[in-house]
C-alpha cells in the first residue's frame, strides 16, 4: 500500500523503534504457547521517533505504538486486549489521557480504537512524506 521509499522508511522506524524500547514495555499476547500479537506502550515521559522526522520532545502522555496481531489471533479480541492492557498501565501510573498514531491504511485498527473511545487529535498529526498522514488519536482515561 505504501510506495517502497515510504515503506523502507517506515520499515526502518519499526525496526529503530522496537530495538530502542525497553522490554518493560512491550506487551504480548499469547494463545497455546504461541506468539498471537503485540504493543509497544512508551511511557510518558518517553521519546517518540516519527519516519522522517527528529525524535520529539519527551511526552506528555503515554503512546501507543505499533499494535499487531498475528493472522491466527485476528477476530478474537487480541487487539481489544492488547489496548486496554495499555490503558490499564496508563492509569494505573496516573496518565490522563493516552495517544496514538494511525494511518488510513490502517482501516482495522482505526475502526477497533474508535470503538474504544479514542478521538482524533489532529493536533498530534504530522506528514513524513507530502502525500502521507499520519493521524493522532487522544483517549482521556
Amino acid at each position: 500500500m505504501l510506495p517502497a521509499p515510504l515503506w523502507a522508511g517506515y520499515r526502518q522506524n519499526i525496526v529503530a523503534t522496537l530495538t530502542a524500547a525497553e522490554p518493560a514495555n512491550l506487551i504480548v499476547a499469547e494463545a497455546a504457547g504461541a506468539l498471537v500479537g503485540s504493543v509497544l506502550l512508551i511511557p510518558a515521559g518517553g521519546a517518540l521517533a516519527a519516519p522522517g522526522l527528529a525524535a520529539s520532545a519527551p511526552l506528555a502522555e503515554p503512546e501507543l505504538r505499533l499494535l499487531a496481531v498475528a493472522p491466527a489471533g485476528r477476530g478474537s479480541g487480541v487487539g481489544r486486549r492488547l489496548v486496554e492492557e495499555c490503558l490499564r498501565r496508563s492509569r494505573a501510573a496516573g496518565a490522563r489521557a493516552i495517544t496514538l498514531h494511525t494511518t488510513d491504511m490502517m482501516e482495522v485498527a482505526m475502526a477497533l480504537y474508535e470503538r474504544m473511545g479514542f478521538a482524533r487529535a489532529a493536533e498530534l498529526d504530522f506528514r513524513p512524506a507530502p502525500t502521507m498522514l499520519v493521524k493522532g488519536y487522544r483517549l482521556e482515561l
